[in-house]
């Protein structure tokens, strides 16, 4: 059984990236820039924040924050929205998720310009995603693809079992992995809390990939010998041993089902650490292709 180190391959990403942009650098070039727009004071979206601009400081990114306060007007952050679409510098615009609840989400998302929709949530994005063009991908089901490959686990004709159907996870990985590329065309199965038995649908997973938001959900019970388990959950579960009060835990009982695993990632430090890598990727394709276009 192989532990799929997420950590190091998000920062042979992000080293990778970083010498591109040195090298921008050297030659006099701008280099990428992304500037993220956070909307109130929740705690968690602060730190996915903070995390975001130290990784745009260590690969030589141009970063923003834009802070703004709870009470902000849905039009006031169109407005600002507006002024980075328009703004050369800036290459990458991030909408932090959730919104205060007097914000429309889709309305925010959908006033990015989607050549500059870095988490890949545009409709326009999702759109080429479905059609198997290339696109600004959404960079969790992104980071699961990328770990396949670095790790060559082959997907071709193997049988996905996608548990969850996500708009942000489930739903965009499964259509990434049964598109007829390299490091995709596998058969896919999308299942979730409708299925009157999901154990006999991961059981037959050659690769089981589990989003379901439910802690320690896949038993070994549930998984054949010889499979490869990516965890994307990330659940906080009460362990008064910890310092913080709590742990972390993913969907995937890991302890057991790690025996019968041929791969498997861990939380922390699996499939998380690559959100933020394609993150960073998906900002230098965009900068890419709107020097292309600009020039």
């Amino acid at each position: 059984m192989t532990v799929i180190d997420g950590k190091k391959i998000a920062a042979d990403i992000r080293a990778e990236l970083k010498k591109k942009i040195e090298k921008l650098k050297t030659e006099g070039n701008n280099v990428p820039g992304l500037v993220a727009v956070l909307v109130g004071e929740d705690p968690a979206s602060k730190v996915y924040v903070g995390m975001k601009q130290k990784a745009c400081d260590e690969v030589g990114l141009l970063s923003k924050v834009e802070r703004l306060s709870a009470d902000t007007t849905e039009k006031e952050l169109l407005m600002l929205i507006d002024k980075y679409n328009n703004d050369n510098s800036f290459h990458g615009i991030l909408v932090q998720l959730p919104l205060p609840k007097h914000i429309d989400e889709d309305a925010i998302i959908e006033a990015i310009l989607p050549e500059k929709d870095v988490d890949g949530f545009h409709p326009v994005n999702i759109g080429n995603m479905m059609i198997g063009k290339e696109t600004l991908y959404p960079c969790t089901p992104h980071g699961v693809v990328e770990l396949l490959k670095r790790y060559n686990i082959e997907t071709k004709g193997k049988h996905v079992v996608v548990v969850g159907r996500s708009n942000i996870v489930g739903k965009p990985v499964a259509n990434m992995l049964l598109q007829k590329k390299e490091g995709a065309n596998a058969v896919v199965t999308v299942v979730h809390s409708a299925a009157e038995n999901l154990a006999y649908f991961t059981k037959q997973a050659d690769i089981l990939i589990a989003a379901i938001g439910v802690p320690l959900f896949i038993k070994a019970d549930m998984v054949k010998e010889g499979v490869v388990v990516i965890d994307v959950g990330v659940n906080r579960v009460d362990d008064s041993t910890a310092k913080k009060g709590y742990k972390l835990v993913g969907d995937v009982d890991f302890e057991n089902v790690s025996k019968k695993a041929s791969y498997i990632t861990p939380v922390p430090g699996g499939v998380g650490p690559m959100t933020i890598a394609m993150l960073l990727s998906n900002t230098f394709k965009s900068f890419n292709k709107l020097n292309v276009k600009n020039n």
